[in-house]
């Protein structure tokens, strides 16, 4: 059983995101846990924004399909378009959420700087729990 009642899942559509998927179903089991999945769309034009959302639409339905099978509580998508870090820390604010978990890809140093952190934003502004979980199975 979670101790948590609304978890917000933050993912981005890559590979990183297996590890804190299947983290978080081994936290849900046996619960009726709320969950919410959340992407922010970036893009620089309409056109752009209109795909990128029909791409981030359909990888975030056939997650969402993995936490409807485990049956626990309501499952729900959040997409967002604008600055990752922002909007997610808006919506964070905003929401009635326990647990915010996400899927890191692991940039240190120079590629940090380069590639920017969404993870390392966040941990700095948010007073909800985040729990932050490196997918070792992918580089970048």
């Amino acid at each position: 059983m979670s101790p948590f009642t609304h978890i917000l899942i933050l993912i981005d559509c890559s590979p990183s995101d297996g590890a804190i998927m299947d983290l978080v179903e081994k936290l849900l089991e046996g619960s009726t846990t709320k969950v919410t999945l959340s992407h922010v769309v970036h893009s620089h034009t309409l056109d752009q924004d209109r795909a990128l959302k029909e791409q981030a639409d359909a990888c975030m339905e056939s997650m969402l399909e993995r936490f409807r099978a485990l049956g626990a509580g309501p499952v729900n998508k959040l997409l967002l378009s604008g600055e990752p870090e922002e909007e997610l820390e808006k919506a964070i604010n905003q929401g009635d959420y326990d647990l915010v978990a996400m899927g890191t890809h692991g940039h240190t140093g120079f590629e940090d700087l380069l590639y920017g952190s969404v993870s390392r934003y966040l941990k700095h502004r948010i007073t909800v729990p985040l729990l932050m979980v490196r997918n070792t199975e992918t580089t970048h």
